[in-house]
């Protein structure tokens, strides 16, 4: 009988000891990835020198988790990609540009907002017959693939619509004249007129209110908080701000 007490109590003490391992969230100690679309300059690109990850969005990302005390790993996927990955948990987060919207949430959480883009038409520069978004019917216009920037193009009516894998193939088919205009976040967009100023210029209005923010799988609803806190705590200190200066310029 001693020896069988002995054995059930070593059990007992084994068992035990699995419990906060197999109960460990990703935020104790495991690893969090972080997916990323490099195609979207200035938020997200690959640094030439280092080949690492970096840009607005991964700089911001890298600081909340240094401020949530969070492991993470930036893996750079294609935009489709990045969505449905975290709508499956393939990945745990991402941070790519990613408009919030209604639809996007009914399958993945969002932290709060942490930067206003909306849309805005980009054409060449010789090309004075499109003065904004309502001069598109019967043109065809470019954009990346799940984007808002591609859905706001459908709804044009009369609008012929190209999609693209990567925004950069969009802005080169219309400076190549394959494309009469591009629609994309207005950050970027700038971004390549201020690359090619001789070649392309923004027409009209911005025409979308759109936030960027986080996107979280639904199985890590435990990490929205602590996100919202660091990066409330980072705007409150003007880091967003300098980021915004440092990338944007504005």
């Amino acid at each position: 009988m001693k020896k069988l007490d002995l054995l059930s109590v070593t059990l007992c003490f084994f068992m035990l000891a699995l419990i906060p391992a197999c109960s460990s969230s990703p935020s104790d100690g495991v690893k969090l990835t972080v997916a990323c679309d490099a195609t979207w300059p200035p938020f997200e690109i690959i640094n030439e020198q280092t080949k690492e990850l970096d840009g607005f969005g991964p700089e911001l990302i890298r600081a909340i988790a240094n401020r949530a005390d969070l492991d993470i790993e930036l893996v750079n996927v294609g935009f489709d990609s990045v969505l449905a990955g975290v709508s499956q948990c393939q990945y745990d987060m991402a941070v790519s540009s990613i408009t919030i919207t209604d639809d996007r949430k009914k399958t993945i959480l969002f932290s709060d907002p942490y930067y206003l883009a909306g849309q805005i038409v980009t054409v060449r520069k010789d090309i004075d017959s499109i003065a904004g978004k309502d001069d598109l019917s019967g043109k065809m216009v470019g954009g990346q693939i799940g984007t808002t920037g591609i859905i706001e193009a459908g709804k044009i009516p009369g609008a012929k619509v190209k999609t693209f894998d990567e925004v950069g193939f969009a802005f080169q088919d219309l400076m190549n004249g394959q494309l009469d205009a591009v629609i994309a976040d207005c950050p970027v967009a700038r971004g390549y007129v201020l690359k090619n100023s001789d070649k392309l210029k923004t027409v009209g209005p911005i025409f979308t209110d759109e936030y960027y923010g986080i996107a979280i799988c639904k199985k890590n609803a435990h990490l929205v908080p602590k996100i919202n806190a660091a990066l409330k705590a980072l705007k409150d200190e003007g880091f967003l701000d300098r980021l915004d200066q440092k990338w944007v310029g504005r």
